[in-house]
Order: C-alpha cells, then sequence, then structure tokens
C-alpha cells in the first residue's frame, strides 16, 4: 500500500485507467427496480450484524419479498418494507462523501465525483419510494474528522497510511450507518451500546486505546461490509477494481478482529 500512497490519484490502476471508469455503469440506477439488488445487499449486511449480535427485531422485515416486491410494485410495500428500502439507499446516498473526508486528499479527489453523482440517483429512488408510501424521511448525517476529537486532538493526528486511513474511516462510519439502517428496519439496538461502540473504536483506531469484547465481535461483524462490496459489484456486473481493493482492505480487518 506504500506504494500506492506514492503514487496518488494517476496511474495506480492496471493501464493507468481512472479508478472510477469500472463503476460508471451504476449511473444507470433510475428507478426502484434498479435498486432492488442494491438494497438487497444492504438489507443482507444490516440482517448479518444484527443477527451476529442477537438484537431482537431482526426478522420484522423479510429482505427477499422486499426486493421482489421492489421489482414488480413499489407502492405494495408496507409502511415499515418503504422505511427499511429508503432506510438503506439515504444511508449509501450521503456515506460516501464522508467517507472520503478521512481518506488522503488524492483519494477524495478521485472518488467524491462519481459519489455525487450515484448520490443524487439513490436519492431519487429513495423519493420515489417514500412517495409511494407517504412516507417523510430525512438522511443520516455521518462524521467526519473535524467532528470529534481523540484524547483532545484531530483523529487522524496519529493515523497514516491509506491503509490505516481507510481502515479507521471504515470503523467509525459502518457503526454510523448500521445504527441508521437497523432503526429503518425496526430492529432494537440499545443505542448505549452503539454508543459505546463509536467511543472505542476512535479510541482504538485513532489512538491507543483496545475494544472490549463485545464491541471488537461488533466490529468484526460491521467488517463484512466485504460481503456488501461483493455483492454490489456481482450484481450490477461492475468488474471493478476499486470494489475489489475495498473488499481487500474489510476482509483482511475483519480477519484481524477474529
Amino acid at each position: 500500500m506504500e506504494a500506492l500512497d506514492r503514487r496518488g490519484p494517476k496511474g495506480y490502476l492496471p493501464g493507468g485507467r481512472p479508478p472510477l471508469v469500472t463503476v460508471a455503469r451504476l449511473r444507470s440506477l433510475s428507478t426502484p427496480a434498479d435498486a432492488a439488488d442494491w438494497y438487497a445487499a444492504g438489507r443482507a449486511y444490516t440482517r448479518r450484524v444484527a443477527d451476529g449480535m442477537g438484537f431482537d427485531g431482526v426478522d420484522r422485515i423479510d429482505g427477499a419479498d422486499v426486493t421482489a416486491t421492489l421489482r414488480t410494485d413499489p407502492a405494495a410495500l408496507s409502511r415499515r418494507e418503504a422505511m427499511s428500502v429508503v432506510g438503506v439507499l439515504l444511508g449509501d446516498a450521503v456515506y460516501s462523501e464522508p467517507f472520503c473526508a478521512w481518506m488522503p486528499t488524492w483519494y477524495e479527489l478521485a472518488v467524491v465525483p462519481l459519489a455525487r453523482a450515484l448520490e443524487r440517483r439513490l436519492k431519487r429512488i429513495a423519493r420515489q419510494v417514500a412517495a409511494a408510501t407517504d412516507l417523510i424521511v430525512t438522511a443520516p448525517r455521518f462524521s467526519r474528522p473535524r467532528d470529534v476529537l481523540v484524547a483532545g486532538r484531530s483523529p487522524l493526528s496519529d493515523v497514516s497510511g491509506f491503509r490505516e486511513r481507510f481502515v479507521l474511516a471504515a470503523a467509525v462510519t459502518h457503526v454510523e450507518w448500521f445504527r441508521h439502517a437497523a432503526a429503518a428496519d425496526g430492529i432494537d439496538v440499545p443505542a448505549a451500546f452503539l454508543d459505546r461502540a463509536q467511543r472505542e473504536t476512535l479510541a482504538a483506531y485513532a489512538g491507543d486505546g483496545t475494544l472490549s469484547s463485545r464491541v471488537r465481535r461488533f466490529q468484526q461483524l460491521c467488517f463484512s461490509d466485504e460481503a456488501w462490496v461483493r455483492d454490489v459489484d456481482a450484481a450490477y456486473g461492475l468488474d471493478s477494481w476499486l470494489f475489489a481493493l475495498w473488499a481487500r482492505l474489510l476482509g483482511a480487518e475483519r480477519r484481524r478482529l477474529a
């Protein structure tokens, strides 16, 4: 990864290809049916984490049924099902740009343009689903480095290198994503536990703290978002070098925590 850091935003893909070319087809997302596989991947992730932690309410949503209904008649979704769909789509819509704020500048400059294009599409589809079921929803807000301190300093003060930044960014933001998506699904997750998980995560990944056994288990499950990356890549035929890199880094951290 050190070589990747030195080369910066140009020339680090085979053949010098820009990193976003292979994911350009995501720009075709425009209808709830287009987003059915996207929702399925997100719902599978939420369920996997919640089930692994033993949280109540995991079965209040049948992700397979919701996915099938999205393909055929979104207006037939129940209110809870629509909340689940909108929760996933809005969470993903606004996730990438705050994530990039934790990353080196060259990465942020390379990825943010696609992230903003994808944000517009996912928000548009989320609005379609919400309108069909009379939902009023708001997007979550994800932390950026400027929002938090670790031992009175920026969380990036002692974190250098692409891999270290990536793992820190994922550890912080996927806890927040899960909080949002689990609430939309009606899963009973103790808010106090999520608050503690966020504090321990920042201390462990950006300071000299450690994870308690339960928070470590939670983060291990959260780092299974490597499966989300692979599911989306396969469902939309991306064959993306960038997605493959994400999956490798997420999987390596999941295995370390295990």
